[in-house]
């Protein structure tokens, strides 16, 4: 009996391996599959349209998350329309795999202008989104960026935060916003990034979108 309970713990955990061996994103076979995305997304993940994230280096679970939550429904992203309809849970973890294993070219800060609420320009906009990212708002009790994405902004793959460092301003600045308004709302049952967005105002999200783009 004690042997029939041993050899099925080893069956068991047998089964257990392969399933996992299954799951793991093959980043080889993940390439095979990008030629669709390399238009908007480019090759290697590093798209020259600020309306088009940045895939490169992302994090594999991340990503996952994000092509599925898009194939369900549950993020709506209009340019994504049916491209994943014909995708398996495999195929997107190998796409993932393929994108992670890629490098992010920086996007760099910018010298911009910063509108504050009162109508004044604000006079250093990079310390501004450096203030914000790294220290959040106690007045509105905004939390810091840090915290989830790294001081460096290279995000936190294991708990599927992703790496933000080099993305394009403009679309962190349109995710932001969304979570903002509720029109992005696949952060989780904690709504993490809704509960940072929420009082951010509007230069407060320029600011640090375009410090994060220069972030190394």
């Amino acid at each position: 009996m004690k042997n029939l309970y041993k050899h099925a713990l080893v069956s068991i955990a047998a089964l257990a391996a392969a399933q996992g061996s299954i799951a793991a994103g093959d980043a080889t076979a993940g390439e095979a599959k990008t030629a669709m995305c390399a238009a908007c997304h480019g090759k290697d993940g590093n798209s020259a349209a600020p309306n088009f994230p940045k895939l490169a280096n992302l994090g594999e679970k991340y990503l996952v998350k994000q092509m599925q939550d898009i194939k369900s429904g549950e993020r709506n992203v209009l340019e994504m329309t049916g491209m994943l309809a014909g995708m398996s849970d495999q195929d997107l973890e190998n796409i993932a795999a393929y994108f992670t294993s890629q490098s992010m070219q920086l996007s760099g800060a910018k010298k911009i202008d910063i509108q504050l609420q009162s109508g004044l320009k604000s006079e250093d906009p990079i310390a501004l989104g450096a203030k914000v990212y790294r220290a959040g708002n106690s007045t509105t009790g905004t939390p810091a960026c840090t915290g989830c994405h790294s001081p460096r902004g290279q995000g936190n793959a294991p708990a599927g935060y992703p790496r933000l460092s080099g993305q394009h301003p403009e679309y962190i600045e349109k995710q932001l916003k969304a979570f903002r308004s509720g029109d992005r709302i696949n952060d989780g049952d904690n709504k993490t990034m809704r509960g940072v967005a929420q009082y951010m105002t509007d230069a407060e999200i320029k600011a640090v979108a375009n410090f994060i783009a220069g972030l190394n």
